[in-house]
């Protein structure tokens, strides 16, 4: 069994199907049933190479710290930690090999199918990223649908009110009982001075003294 497991054209099946099985799990809902199978394959890689006295604790240990770094790449900012993930994985990979060319042929054919996969996926199926789209933000505010940035107080135009503080040009008026922010139509206004509404521009209230 253990000569079967480390068989260069097993291996390269193993290491395959690992790697569709990820391509697959980036459009599930949850983890399922292609996650469980490449989990599968790879530990019956690491398993072979282990009997085999090929690999050691410290492979197994570089590679279960791979899969943790990818797997905190979802929860930190930057690329750093999944590109050291990667790399620790890759490289978990070739210290269990016994051939560093054959393992090298081994991963660049997984590589090459798992990407083939990841295009037929999306281009001929039609598949989302079910994973990023979790990550991403693609619902939109629109106006239409009773979303504004801020409220227009057209209706405030012509009405007048007293200023409240002092406006330099910036200040607040009270107007039928109601605390403005407003500015001025460019010049200085006392306290307790009339104005009146000359302008509404969105957010930005416009007024005149009276």
């Amino acid at each position: 069994m253990i000569a079967f497991l480390t068989d260069p054209i097993v291996v390269t099946v193993l290491l395959t199907i690992a790697g569709v099985g990820i391509v697959l799990e980036l459009f599930s809902q949850k983890f399922g049933i292609a996650g469980f199978i490449g989990v599968a394959a790879l530990l019956l890689f690491f398993y072979g190479h282990f009997q085999a006295g090929l690999a050691g604790y410290g492979t197994l240990t570089l590679f279960v710290a791979g899969i943790l770094l990818i797997f905190l790449e979802f929860f930190l900012p930057g690329a750093v930690s999944g590109t050291l993930g990667v790399a620790a994985l890759i490289l978990s990979l070739f210290l269990a090999g016994e051939d560093a060319l054959q393992i090298g042929v081994s991963i660049l054919i997984a590589l090459f199918v798992s990407i083939s996969v990841f295009f037929i996926m999306i281009k001929v199926l039609n598949k989302k990223l079910v994973l990023f789209n979790k990550m991403v933000l693609f619902e939109t505010a629109r106006k239409e649908d009773g979303y504004v940035s801020n409220v227009n107080r057209t209706d405030l135009l012509g009405i007048e009110g007293k200023a409240l503080t002092i406006l330099r040009p910036a200040g607040t008026v009270i107007i039928n009982n109601e605390r403005i922010d407003v500015v001025s139509e460019g010049g200085f206004i006392e306290q307790n001075a009339k104005v009146i509404v000359i302008k509404v521009e969105g957010a930005r209230i416009v007024v005149r003294e009276v």
